[in-house]
């Protein structure tokens, strides 16, 4: 559920995060859920097919995208579109006045725009049987435009375990990465997009609390 307090704006759950007031319904779960989804599609995946026409960085007009988002569900208001956008600690979205974009996801073709990465070493979770493969060949983007690293062991290991039992972690050696001319794009506090990752920069790291 998706709520808004009026000093410390919108918010996720029932009492707002910063002073504990239950402020005022704006998105319940489903139509949440619902949303996440079409915006997802619509800045990630298929835009030409909802309407959108998507620049290379992964722009497209706000006001069309609420225009057609209001045309699926009535009840998918440009407040309902901003509430989605600014209680997602994940920070999938962004808006820069009359535009919007994912910030990372995109399986469609984009050539993102952010700043270069300050870490030395980035995390890679993945599964136990990828692990031989990936230290011979490299990581490599599969179904998205790009390799997604996370900034923290932590958030590895959160995102292996999603799709697997038994993650492990590698450690990306970021910085002499960079040294040797790849670029890594940090898209928000948690995640670093790059085009992929040659195997030398590569090493298993032992499980941390």
């Amino acid at each position: 559920m998706i709520r808004k307090c009026n000093e410390h704006g919108y918010f996720r759950g029932h009492e707002c995060p910063e002073c504990g007031e239950n402020g005022r319904y704006v998105l319940d779960d489903d139509r949440e859920e619902r949303l996440g989804r079409f915006i997802s599609g619509a800045l990630r995946h298929f835009p030409e097919d909802v309407g959108l026409e998507m620049d290379m960085q992964g722009w497209v007009d706000l006001d069309l995208l609420c225009d057609i988002m209001e045309s699926r569900y009535r009840w998918a208001t440009e407040e309902r579109l901003t509430s989605l956008i600014e209680s997602d600690i994940k920070r999938r979205y962004e808006t820069d006045g009359s535009r919007i974009r994912a910030r990372y996801g995109h399986s469609v073709n984009v050539d993102l725009d952010y700043p270069g990465n300050e870490f030395a070493y980035l995390y890679y979770g993945a599964s136990l049987e990828e692990i031989d493969m990936l230290l011979e060949n490299g990581i490599v983007p599969i179904r998205q435009r790009y390799v997604h690293l996370s900034t923290s062991y932590r958030k590895a290991n959160e995102a292996a375990s999603v799709h697997s039992e038994n993650p492990v972690v590698i450690e990306v050696d970021a910085e002499t990465a960079q040294q040797d001319g790849l670029f890594f794009m940090a898209v928000n506090d948690d995640i670093v997009l790059t085009d992929n990752v040659p195997p030398e920069y590569l090493s298993i790291v032992e499980a941390q609390e």
